[in-house]
């Protein structure tokens, strides 16, 4: 699985997009860094278009179809950031859109998706059916299909934070990434690893994942069919998908994967809540916790830097995590 992407494919996705989306925002707490004991750096994405880093790949990988020739519309499956992040640029660039979602989503995501001008389709809960009937749907309408991850144009626009955190801390020695799908794990570090050869770069999973297994057999080890139980949502996938592992094999060693519980994760939300007066979905505060946590891993890194990856979060839900 040799890299697609490099570092000018990030670079030329970063002058694509500019004109849209935030440049969000680095902020620092002096609370936090005493209690770590380091210097940390939040790059704020729960304060980027739509709520969630989405918004940088999918306008990407929409312009970049645009720019390559006629797009008849485009179209995905999601529950939540990522058919946000589609319909928000498929709004921008004058595109249709279509967005299949399954029937237990959360309605206010829905409704995003919706405000944003997308054709909702439901179907049922399955990622089995997620997929067939986005698959259907493409070659019915002639639409294509953008995948929240398994795209190298997505993870090209994801790789922009990368891009943008070493202009803003150009210091750093670490970047910690929320690892799900792999999309924004697989941009981010080939940008970091590429730019800057001494920031290290360390991905954070949720319990069940096991992503240093697979790194180190180089291969995928996990069940396809799985979802992992967690309250980190947007890390829910078990697998990392195909072309973000060939990114992460070549930028990111298996000894750099940081493994955090629930009980963490609702902690550090906690603490970015009160201390930093931040939204922020439970995936977005496992960089806190992998710090906080795993301090051995991280002993040689002094400026971190930590990407808050959304803020798309059900408040009712939001507060029963912090305060059980």
């Amino acid at each position: 699985m040799a890299p697609f992407l490099h570092r000018p494919v990030i670079e030329a996705a970063e002058r694509r997009i500019r004109p849209f989306i935030h440049k969000t925002p680095v902020l620092t707490s002096t609370f936090l860094d005493s209690l770590s004991g380091k210097k940390l750096f939040f790059k704020c994405e729960n304060l980027q278009k739509t709520g969630s880093f989405k918004a940088r790949g999918a306008l990407n990988a929409i312009s970049t179809a645009r720019e390559e020739g006629a797009l008849n519309g485009v179209i995905t499956q999601s529950s939540g950031n990522h058919g946000q992040g589609l319909a928000w640029a498929a709004a921008q660039t004058n595109t249709p859109c279509v967005v299949v979602v399954p029937k237990n989503a959360p309605q206010p995501k829905i409704e995003a998706m919706r405000g944003y001008g997308a054709e909702i389709v439901f179907c049922e809960a399955s990622m089995k059916d997620r997929l067939e009937t986005c698959e259907r749907l493409a070659k019915e309408k002639g639409y294509r299909t953008i995948d929240p991850h398994n795209d190298y144009d997505v993870m090209a626009g994801q790789g922009t934070i990368g891009l943008e955190f070493l202009e803003q801390v150009p210091s750093l020695d670490a970047v910690i990434i929320a690892i799900g799908g792999g999309g924004l794990a697989g941009g981010v570090s080939r940008y970091i690893s590429e730019k800057n050869e001494n920031c290290k770069v360390f991905c954070v999973e949720p319990e069940g994942k096991e992503l240093s297994k697979s790194l180190d057999a180089r291969d995928r080890l996990w069940d396809d069919s799985k979802l992992l139980t967690t309250i980190a949502d947007g890390c829910r996938p078990l697998r990392v998908a195909d072309k973000c592992f060939g990114e992460l094999l070549d930028t990111v060693s298996n000894d750099h994967v940081i493994t955090v519980s629930d009980v963490e994760i609702a902690q550090s939300m906690k603490l970015i809540f009160e201390r930093m007066k931040l939204v922020i979905e439970p995936s977005a505060a496992m960089g806190l916790a992998a710090v906080l946590q795993k301090p051995e891993i991280l002993q040689d890194c002094q400026n971190i830097g930590i990407i808050l990856c959304g803020g798309n979060v059900d408040l009712t839900n939001a507060v029963k995590l912090m305060y059980p």
